[in-house]
């Protein structure tokens, strides 16, 4: 039998031999007093008080548990066993000293067996100092007459948590109804630490919502995101010794935007000519929440609306007299259809009947049948009689007149017996010098583009006009022969199209450059050109021929630093040019030159040139052109077509062009279809002929630019003639047929006009092929008296089987006198050009901080990209790539797309746009350009119409498209 020996603190220290025989002796002697005890006592028991512990071995009734050392504090480890006659702790393989025990014994009252307990301290020195393949352990020894029983071992470790979690949570963004997966692994610690989520400091258990999982590897799941599952949630680990608290994840859920259902279109909003209907939407179907994508696309559509004007009623000449009744009276009566009231017109005032005496009171209640006789037999007469002269008459002034007899309007059919009211003059439109009457807004638009002219020093852009001399070869075909008076016969309508056309085309071109035609009406132009010269620096600026819809922006940065430039741009006048174009092809715009050739920029310039045409892919092939060094044109690009040499961008009235090479350019066009639309500006100007009683109208047919506008404006300039009613747009289509103008209306007892030259005509080559030259055709009126101070009357433009324009004439025809003014006045139409910052809307700090963010590549693709659709300038990106800078190039080009405008929105919309975008593409991503896209405000850009580079709390604006 083996018997513990003494242990010191750290084990069991070996004992001196005297000292082991004794206590052996001493254990023999309490083994042998135990014995004679125990039967001595068994003698005197009664059989049943005690039950035998004969051959029972020590049974544990508690054995040591793993326990944990918190700071310093020391642990203590038990042990119960019965029966036992002694019990010994033995730690890491030795024994404990005895003196270490505390043990004391005590009688079960149910078994009646002797229990023995002993306890030890383990402290944290006697842990830390052993070092050994496993942990610190500790088992009990028991003994009892038949032998020992060992307890399990209990393992003694010190207890930690580290600061440090392995993994904090992450924020995240979510859309409404997606899965959330926060990721935690708390810090090391003994014994490993619990896990637990908080949400807002309030306690998360996968318990009470079945939608939230925490029982995988201390991760939090939720299976579909709420709007209510955003919070800050913070991951909790706690052990005995203390409790870690995570970094907080944001958790945001977000709600994309969603249209709402069109509302029905609103009422036109004039009551009378060309208006506005808008429908809305909103972007609450639902709104976004939380960051969400805002509604792509327009939150209002707008659509125009013509509304009927209202046309009063006016009375129709009085019927003939009845003849007088038995009651000696005559009566005769009128209509108020001269026109019917109509569209909520005013119904005619005064009466529908009139009633005289026919006997100047006279009156006899009788009257012989032979008297009745006798006066209509009279009145038979005479009416036959009137008849015979009027037959006589017209056929006296066919045979003697050199005029055909197809053409004649309504008033020539009235005669004297019109009647006629003048209008009193009102105050309308200021750019008209007499104005009596509102303009027609039904049909057609004008240019908001103002128009002005230089001092009367300056140079005039045309000549005098020429005297017009009218020669009617057939109904509907008159010819204006200009100087020569040569003589123009257009060719039958062509079968097919747009081959026939095409010979019309070259038919007219091939006249025109033998000298055998003359064109109807065209205004002779000088060779002098407009131009206008500015020298530009590394700021850049802008190049502006005023008033005629041309302009050039040189870009910040195109020009070296320490270096200048001095530029210029010409819009060529004349013929020259365009006749080198070949086929059908018409030009639809100025041809510009700019320069000089050897300009050498780092980046293209910008020009804008007006055009005329209706743009459409179908029905046009539109191209851009350019002159060669021997005078010939060579193509560009075309604008449906992709190009890496240049950028080519087409709105409804101007084409935005990125230029890298000087030099002459064109813009032109070539129909295939019949349905292609060449807009004309069609305008009326009066003046009365020196020393005589005529009044001459001159009505104009230009191509809808300002440009081709301005020719018209100087040359009247040069006859003292007055606009008589705003401009209009007439579309002429390539259809092959011609241009009618005729003059309706006008009062025949005031005015005299000669029969049958009251509808001129312009063939469609003509009209078509006019090349940004004006064509006129005039109108002489003689007054019967010199008291007759008013004109009204119609000027009718109309294409055969295709659209019709009314010009209505109301003025004064006795201010000869008045001093003439222009008609378009601005005070800031002269400027050429500008330089530096003022020439542009977008500040250079802000332009250049938008440069560096979105010309960045990152994982995503090319920012300046997403910038480019954004600004609606997706189309042709291969132009953008190959320069250096491609957000520097799609800024210069929505800066000269709206140059006409002080509106900044839709430049700031984009940016916010892409904000959004970029902020939760790459949430994680703090180093990013993220932070440039707040410093770019919107807000500002929305609010001033400016740009600034500093952040501000407020820079979210509302933008609703």
């Amino acid at each position: 039998m083996a018997y513990p020996r003494t242990a010191g603190r750290g084990g069991m220290g070996a004992l001196s031999k005297g000292r082991y025989l004794s206590m052996t002796g001493l254990l023999l002697l309490v083994c042998c007093a135990a014995r004679v005890v125990s039967k001595g006592a068994a003698g005197d028991a009664q059989p049943d008080a005690l039950p035998s512990a004969q051959g029972t071995l020590p049974h544990f009734i508690q054995e040591p548990e793993d326990a944990y050392i918190v700071k310093s504090n020391p642990i203590k480890l038990r042990c119960r066993a019965a029966p036992a006659l002694q019990i010994f702790f033995k730690c890491n393989g030795e024994w404990v000293h005895q003196n270490e025990h505390f043990s004391h014994e005590y009688k079960d009252l149910n078994t009646g067996l002797k229990v023995r307990e002993v306890m030890i301290n383990v402290s944290r020195q006697q842990v830390e100092d052993f070092h050994g393949p496993e942990d610190y352990w500790c088992l009990c020894v028991a003994w009892s007459h038949l032998g020992t029983s060992k307890s399990r071992k209990a393992t003694v470790r010190i207890a930690y948590l580290r600061k440090n979690f392995e993994q904090d949570p992450q924020g995240k963004e979510v859309p409404i109804n997606g899965m959330i997966v926060l990721h935690c692994r708390p810090p090391e610690g003994v014994p490993v630490a619990e896990v637990e989520w908080l949400k807002n400091e309030e306690l998360v258990s996968s318990l009470t919502d079945d939608n939230i999982d925490t029982r995988a590897d201390h991760n939090l799941i939720i299976n579909e995101a709420r709007l209510s599952d955003s919070g800050n949630y913070t991951c909790l680990a706690s052990n005995i010794v203390a409790k870690r608290r995570s970094a907080t994840a944001t958790v945001i859920v977000f709600v994309n935007g969603g249209w709402s259902l069109w509302t029905e279109w609103s009422a036109c909003n004039v009551p009378c000519g060309r208006g506005v209907q808008k429908r809305s939407r909103t972007c609450t179907n639902p709104a976004p929440l939380n960051g969400g994508a805002f509604c792509e696309g327009m939150s209002v559509q707008k659509i125009t609306c013509n509304a009927l004007c209202p046309i009063d009623g006016g009375w129709d000449e009085w019927g003939e007299w009845t003849i007088c009744s038995s009651q000696c009276e005559k009566q005769r009566s009128r209509e108020c259809n001269s026109p019917a009231p109509r569209h909520r017109g005013k119904m005619c005032e005064g009466s529908s009947e009139a009633t005289e005496n026919c006997t100047d009171g006279l009156c006899t209640q009788s009257m012989d049948s032979s008297n009745d006789v006798a006066l209509y037999s009279g009145l038979g007469a005479g009416i036959i009689a009137v008849a015979i002269l009027v037959v006589a008459v017209m056929l006296y002034r066919k045979n003697h007149s050199e005029y055909g007899v197809d053409v004649i309007d309504s008033s020539a059919l009235t005669g004297g017996f019109q009647s006629f009211n003048f209008k009193t003059t009102r105050q309308g439109n200021p750019l008209l010098l007499n104005s009596s009457m509102q303009p027609d807004l039904t049909v057609g638009r004008t240019y908001s583009t103002p128009l002005c002219f230089q001092d009367g020093t300056d140079k005039e852009l045309f000549d005098p006009l020429p005297d017009i001399k009218v020669k009617v070869q057939s109904s509907f075909m008159v010819s204006l022969g200009v100087a020569e008076r040569a003589e123009f016969r257009a060719k039958a309508p062509a079968e097919t199209f747009p081959r026939d056309l095409s010979r019309d085309y070259s038919s007219t071109m091939d006249r025109r450059k033998k000298g055998l035609l003359t064109l109807n009406g065209p205004i002779s132009s000088s060779k002098e050109q407009l131009r206008t010269t500015s020298v530009f620096g590394h700021p850049g600026g802008r190049l502006v021929v005023p008033n005629t819809g041309v302009s050039l922006l040189v870009p910040h940065g195109a020009v070296a630093e320490n270096m200048s430039w001095e530029m210029y741009m010409v819009i060529n006048q004349g013929e020259a040019s365009v006749q080198t174009l070949e086929g059908c092809e018409i030009l639809l715009g100025p041809e510009v030159t700019y320069g000089p050739p050897g300009l050498d920029l780092f980046c293209p310039v910008a020009m804008t040139i007006a055009h005329c045409a209706e743009v459409d892919a179908e029905n046009w092939n539109i191209q851009l052109k350019r002159k060669t060094q021997d005078s010939k044109w060579e193509e560009v690009m075309s604008i449906e077509e992709e190009s890496t040499s240049c950028y080519c961008l087409m709105d409804s009235s101007s084409c935005h062009l990125l230029l890298d090479q000087p030099g002459s350019y064109a813009l032109v066009g070539e129909p295939l279809t019949q349905a292609a639309v060449k807009r004309l500006k069609l305008a009326v100007f009066g003046s009365m002929e020196a020393g005589s009683m005529n009044y001459s109208l001159r009505v104009y047919c230009v191509d809808d630019t300002p440009h081709a506008f301005q020719g018209v404006v100087a040359a009247e300039k040069t006859r003292g003639g007055q606009l008589l009613e705003e401009p209009k747009m007439l579309p002429f289509r390539a259809n092959t047929f011609s241009l009618q103008v005729s003059i309706q209306d006008v009062p025949q007892f005031l005015w005299n006009i000669k029969p049958f030259t009251t509808c001129q005509e312009f063939s469609f080559p003509q009209v078509w092929c006019s090349n940004q030259q004006p064509l006129h055709c005039a109108f002489s009126l003689e007054r019967y008296s010199p008291a007759t101070a008013q004109l009204s009357c119609k000027i009718s433009v109309r294409q055969v089987k295709g659209h019709e324009q009314i010009l209505q004439v109301y003025t004064a025809v006795d201010e000869t006198e008045k001093e003439s003014v222009p008609f378009f006045m601005q005070t800031d139409c002269t400027i050429t050009s500008q330089t530096g910052p003022k020439a542009f809307k977008i500040p250079l700090s802000i332009r250049q901080r938008i440069c560096a963010t979105f010309d960045t590549a990152n994982a995503k693709g090319k920012d300046w990209q997403l910038l480019a659709q954004k600004l609606h300038l997706d189309r042709n990106l291969g132009y953008f790539a190959k320069q250096q800078s491609p957000s520097a190039v799609i800024l210069s080009l929505w800066e000269a797309r709206h140059q006409d405008t002080a509106d900044l929105d839709s430049l700031a919309s984009a940016l916010e746009e892409i904000g959004k975008i970029h902020s939760k593409s790459s949430p994680k991503d703090q180093d990013e350009p993220e932070s440039d896209f707040n410093h770019i405000e919107a807000g500002s850009l929305c609010g001033t119409g400016k740009l600034t580079g500093e952040k501000t709390e407020d820079s979210a604006p509302e933008y609703t498209g």
